[in-house]
């Protein structure tokens, strides 16, 4: 039953076809192949394009150009790219692919008067491997249309809760907005912050309050092939990582009760005898980070401006613990030619003046970006980056100086 059903199903489709054919009279082409001689093939499976943003054998490739690579009927599976004969962690750039393989983007620009080579290895929709690679050069740059910056603090240093990340430049920066988006903070707690520049060759970073004891920070300045001003481009990449004390050490001098005191973690460890400037002097009011420590210094007061021949005149060798707080030339440090006024007058020229013992004590504790705080004084102004002022004003203030806000 089942065979016979074949043949009258065949046999009908034979009448369908032939009643199809016919419905064009005699007209019909003796030559033409019959139907069922009829084949399609399929069609053959397209090789992956590529497409880039640089030509091959290009020259003079600005330094600020992301390298990409595009990719249609298929996929890219790896990308290698370095400059120089072989590819170190030094010569390599790296990017990132796209989960679906379409696009691959450089993370980092160019480095200038280079060759790099590029090999792309992709995958097409049938499943067949292929690479392709190209060669182009960057443009040539001289020392002077590169602009290098410095970071503090030094990486590995162990700084105090005040201690802001410092950005200097060697060649003023005019386009600070593109600087800006290139530096990046990161910290373990994580703390709130923000960027101000101070002028167009320095830029800090603060929290919005002090650093947390033992906070571990990472500062990252990928700065390499940004145009940083007209004909002027970022000379490299720079990091450093830093970690804030466990001891978090703040001071209030209070100027007209000639007293120091010190809190350890927010506990006053000791109250300190001091002596602060004299009329004429004063010490300023404001909250100043100790920013260098020296175990001995000479004062000169020709630093300060005071002549040889003025009656104020010193020039002391091997003033010990000395600590500056200000540009300006305001130390903390011992003066042991004044110990019968610490604690009752004021009678420096400005610096804070303790007894050696003291001095000694409070230096040993201290880092570099420790919080002195100064109050009750005549002189009411600290001047704007007259040392590392940055705690002076408001966050909200102080985030005024981002570029990006």
């Amino acid at each position: 039953m089942q065979s016979g059903r074949r043949w009258v199903g065949v046999l009908l489709v034979s009448v369908l076809v032939a009643g199809c054919s016919s419905a064009g009279g005699d007209e019909s082409d003796s030559d033409s192949p019959a139907a069922g001689d009829a084949t399609v093939s399929a069609s053959p499976t397209p090789a992956t394009e590529l497409t880039f943003n640089v030509d091959d054998g290009a020259s003079g490739v600005p330094v600020d150009t992301a390298l990409t690579v595009g990719a249609s009927h298929g996929e890219i599976t790896a990308v290698t790219a370095h400059f120089g004969g072989k590819a170190t962690r030094k010569t390599r750039l790296d990017g990132d692919l796209t989960p679906d393989g379409a696009s691959w983007t450089a993370a980092s620009l160019l480095e200038p008067g280079k060759r790099y080579t590029v090999a792309v290895t992709t995958r097409d929709e049938s499943g067949k491997v292929a690479t392709e690679s190209r060669s182009f050069r960057t443009q040539q740059l001289t020392l002077d249309q590169q602009a290098y910056a410095s970071l503090s603090p030094m990486d590995g240093a162990t700084v105090g809760v005040a201690m802001p990340v410092i950005v200097r430049f060697d060649i003023p920066v005019k386009r600070r907005a593109e600087v800006e988006k290139r530096l990046v903070v990161s910290s373990t707690p994580k703390v709130e912050g923000t960027w101000s520049w101070m002028s167009d060759s320095e830029v800090h970073y603060r929290p919005r309050k002090y650093w947390p004891a033992g906070t571990k920070v990472k500062v990252h300045a990928g700065i390499n092939g940004v145009r940083t001003a007209k004909g002027v481009w970022g000379q490299e990449d720079r990091d450093t990582a830093f970690t804030v004390t466990k001891r978090a050490v703040t001071t209030v001098v209070d100027v007209s009760r000639h007293k120091a005191t010190v809190k350890i973690n927010g506990k006053v460890a000791r109250v300190l005898p001091a002596t602060t400037g004299k009329p004429g002097f004063q010490t300023r009011n404001g909250t100043k980070v100790i920013m260098e420590k020296h175990p001995t210094k000479r004062m000169d007061a020709a630093t300060t401006g005071i002549s040889e021949g003025s009656s104020e005149y010193y020039n002391i060798e091997n003033v010990r613990y000395a600590m500056r707080v200000t540009n300006s030339g305001e130390f903390i440090h011992a003066a042991p030619w004044s110990t019968g006024s610490q604690g009752s007058a004021n009678v420096s020229h400005g610096c804070t003046g303790l007894s050696t013992s003291n001095a000694a004590w409070l230096y040993g504790i201290s880092h570099i970006g420790d919080p002195v705080k100064f109050i009750r004084s005549d002189r009411k102004v600290l001047e704007p980056q007259n040392g590392w002022t940055d705690w002076n004003v408001s966050y909200a203030e102080f985030a005024k100086g981002s570029a990006l806000s």
